[in-house]
């Protein structure tokens, strides 16, 4: 619904034309080879492939291809994560349509447009820091599952697992494994 209201809204205007919609991040990079957009519009959080990778799947696939990612989550990790896949702008989805149709037109200018308030936000806190193979673990870790079985999911040691999820819960300032997941998550570093 929520695809369907912004795609009719953007359609308003004069100079943009919605030609595809998708509702699985997995069906980006067939719909952009079938429709050749300018500009790919994707959200973060989408079934089957989230937005951030949609968009490195996409700008390896199809570089010329303008991306533009929207958020109900204004989280500094994400915008650097979807910075660093490829897009090339990162909105909050409560601006106005008119800011986003702006920031189409701005992108195909070449330019980045990111939220004012998320890239202060991004400044200040920094980089994430945890390591991929970190966050991987940290990740896999999040459903519950034991040392033994993240080591056999993944293909390392159990000691591996600890010594991952340890130094995660560090790098965190988490008390536990599932806080190092919230804080993670919440930061957008997940």
């Amino acid at each position: 619904m929520v695809r369907e209201a912004l795609a009719a809204l953007l359609g308003l205007d004069d100079e943009i034309e919605v030609v595809a919609q998708v509702a699985r991040g997995d069906e980006v990079v067939d719909a952009t080879r079938t429709h050749r957009p300018d500009v790919a519009l994707l959200d973060i959080e989408m079934p089957g492939m989230s937005g951030i990778e949609a968009a490195a799947a996409l700008h390896r696939a199809e570089p010329g291809i303008r991306i533009v990612i929207l958020t109900t989550f204004g989280r500094p990790g994400y915008l650097r994560r979807a910075m660093e896949s490829g897009a090339d702008a990162f909105l909050v989805k409560d601006a106005p349509a008119a800011q986003l149709a702006d920031a189409i037109r701005r992108v195909l200018r070449g330019e980045r447009v990111i939220d004012p308030t998320l890239a202060a936000a991004a400044l200040v806190d920094g980089a994430s820091p945890l390591t991929a193979r970190e966050r991987e673990v940290l990740r896999a870790s999040a459903d519950g599952s034991t040392n033994a079985e993240l080591a056999r999911a993944l293909n390392l040691s159990p000691g591996t697992v600890r010594n991952y999820l340890s130094t995660a819960i560090q790098k965190t300032a988490a008390r536990n494994r599932a806080d190092a997941v919230r804080i993670a998550r919440d930061k957008g570093w997940l």
